[in-house]
């Protein structure tokens, strides 16, 4: 009867695919890219210089409080849209999330290489949902990004 419980550790790519898996209309956009792990989040986790350069409709992202792991930070995308984001972000993950807006990025090395993944987009006011107008596109066009960036 107290059997344990089974456990199992995702890396953090796999756990972005969990969590986007848990919200309706999400998509996430992975690929390779032949870098080093290192130099890949040294893009991807720089949230207010280079991430802002790597994902298209960022137009600007300033972080106003960090406590640890725990982040927030005021964005502003090109469409003019702002939001308040909450959440975490360590080595290889990164998820924000506001009332409308939802952000994820995960990294983790793979072979001389990395593997990432994107996730994100516009929720629905009172809806546990994301709009999935062009989610598929702007993760294409964020892999693209950081590889001309690398």
């Amino acid at each position: 009867m107290n059997e344990p419980w089974p456990v199992t550790d995702l890396d953090p790519v796999r756990r972005l695919h969990a969590l986007a898996g848990g919200v309706r209309g999400a998509y996430v956009t992975e690929a390779y890219v032949d870098a080093p792990f290192e130099r890949v989040w040294s893009l991807l986790g720089d949230l207010e210089g280079a991430f802002g350069q790597v994902v298209p409709d960022m137009e600007r992202l300033r972080v106003v409080r960090r406590q640890g792991r725990h982040v927030e930070a005021l964005v502003r995308s090109r469409y003019g849209m702002r939001a308040r984001l909450r959440g975490v972000q360590q080595p290889g993950w990164c998820w924000l999330q506001s009332r409308f807006l939802l952000l994820g990025v995960a990294a983790a090395p793979e072979g001389p290489g990395t593997r990432v993944a994107f996730t994100g987009g516009v929720r629905l006011p009172a809806h546990a949902a994301l709009i999935p107008l062009g989610v598929r596109r702007e993760g294409g066009r964020s892999v693209q990004r950081l590889t001309a960036l690398l």
